[in-house]
Order: structure tokens, then sequence, then C-alpha cells
């Protein structure tokens, strides 16, 4: 077999001093793993007969000349570039190889998007696309959506990425992770809070503030404040926790007034604001509970 030229270290030292395109694989920060199917250009610097353009196999390796079969599946394409370098410094023929491989075509074509959005489905993307792109493509939220965003890549169910949609429209757009074929976009349902009792609109409030979180009079404000009738001294937060029903004394007048801290909820906690009749005012936690469960009124 005849082995291709190696590169002289002068004629590397001369590159990174002249800044020519001799980028080292190892500077390839893709988060996309190659699969089954999909089709690679693979070139080698300074050395054209090595360009190549292969397909996948099923069983995960890539044809590479002078190499046989390369392992290249559930791997970056800067791995796999890696991995190719690897083997032909082992097999002597190079001494100083610089690899790229990119992906001409991805097997699937297609990103799922699941969850709270307009309409959830398969939507067709032949190259890497922004997270917002992905999510306007599904029509974009919905009001119960939670803004903690979720992608599973394609191959490797064990490599999510986590993404905050922020109201802000600067920061969304600063921090916006792409989406590559196969990719799947998950949007959860928001928390819900619960402000029962004599207030305005009673019923089930999503936490879809900007910063995901809601205190007491946040939910109070959502629920058109407690009405005259209401013993607001006497109002409890009811939360659920491992060990049973817990029930909280607050003292809205006095948050109301910046005389209290005003009190960060928890998903499904239950803000109740009695009556002022006797008879309300008693109410134990676990009915506030269940009259929360049954509540079928979502303001957004």
């Amino acid at each position: 077999m005849k082995k291709t030229k190696s590169i002289p270290l002068s004629l590397l030292i001369l590159t990174f001093a002249t800044g020519l395109p001799a980028q080292s694989s190892s500077a390839q920060k893709e988060s996309l793993l190659i699969g089954p199917g999909d089709a690679l250009h693979i070139q080698v610097y300074d050395t054209p007969e090595m360009e190549q353009r292969a397909r996948v196999t099923d069983a995960g390796e890539v044809p590479v000349s002078f190499l046989g079969n390369v392992k290249v599946s559930n791997i970056t394409p800067g791995q796999a570039a890696d991995e190719i370098e690897r083997r032909l410094i082992a097999a002597g023929i190079m001494l100083h190889p610089q690899v790229t491989v990119r992906v001409d075509a991805y097997a699937t074509q297609n990103a799922s998007v699941m969850g709270q959005v307009m309409k959830p489905g398969l939507y067709e993307i032949d190259t890497r696309r922004k997270v917002i792109e992905v999510l306007a493509l599904a029509g974009g939220l919905t009001d119960v959506a939670d803004r903690h965003i979720t992608i599973e890549r394609h191959g490797d169910p064990n490599h999510k990425v986590d993404y905050y949609y922020s109201n802000v429209a600067g920061t969304a757009l600063s921090d916006d992770p792409m989406v590559y074929p196969g990719d799947t976009v998950v949007v959860p349902k928001a928390a819900i809070v619960y402000v029962l009792g004599d207030v305005l609109k009673p019923g089930g409030y999503t936490v879809n503030t900007n910063n995901s979180k809601m205190t007491v009079l946040q939910a109070l404000s959502l629920a058109g404040s407690p009405n005259h009738t209401a013993a607001v001294s006497k109002s409890k937060l009811v939360r659920k926790t491992p060990t049973g029903v817990e029930q909280i004394d607050l003292p809205v007048g006095a948050m109301q007034k910046g005389k209290e801290p005003d009190m960060a909820l928890m998903p499904d906690d239950v803000v109740y604001v009695p009556f002022s009749f006797m008879r309300n005012i008693v109410v134990n936690g676990q009915s506030i509970l269940a009259s929360a469960t049954s509540a079928a009124v979502y303001a957004h």
C-alpha cells in the first residue's frame, strides 16, 4: 500500500503562525451525535486524495480510505475526526493528520415537538435549527406551558439540553440552543398554585412568570384579591408534604403593608382565604386540598 504524504512540522508551524485554515478537530464542539444512515464528508488537511463522502452503515461504521471501517456512531463529528486521526497515526500512514468530519445529510429529517405547544408533532428539518424556530413551527407555547424546555439528542437519550425560554427577548435570543434532525423537544406543563375561598376569582393559576416563581401576593392579585367579606387575617397556606398536609398561617395584611416578607409558593400550594362566617373558618387542610383538586377554573 502506498503511504500518503505527511505534513512537515515546519509547515504546521507556518500554518499556525499565518492563520491558514488548519483547525484542529479538538476545537470542534458539535453536540450532534452521528447515527446510522448519516452522510459524512471527511477531509484531511493538505491531502486531497484522502477526501471522501460516505454513509454510516447500520453497524455505525464508516469506510475510510487506507483504514477500512471506523466506528463513528453515537459520537460527535469532532470525536469522529479525532478517532480517524488516531487510526491514521497508529497505522503509520500519517504523522500529523488534521481531519475534519462534517454531516452532509441526516438519516432522520424530523424533529419531534411534544407537550405544551399549540401543534405538537413531527416537523421536517434538514439541518440544525434554533429551538425558538422549532417552537415557532409548532405554533408556539400554550398558556399553561412551563418555560423550562428539554431537548433530547438523537441517538443518545441520556444527553439532554435544558433551556429556559425567557420572557425577555434579548435573553431568549442570546441563549438559544440548536435542535438537530432526530432530536425531541419537550415542553412540560407549568406548575399550578390554587387560590380558594372568599376571593373574586378562585381557581388554579399557572406559574408562567419570567422566573417561574410565584408569591402569595402575586397569586392573590391574579385571583382578584380577597372580597370585603373575607376573613383575611385567618388566611392559610396548605401544602402537601411527604409527611402529610401542612397548614401555615399567612399574615396577608402584614405582607400587603410590607411588615412581613412575601412568601414564595411551591407547585400545588393552596392559598385559602376563609369567609367571615364561623362555619367556614374552621375548614381543615384535607378538605381544602380536595377543593383544589376539583378546581376547574384556570386563569392565565
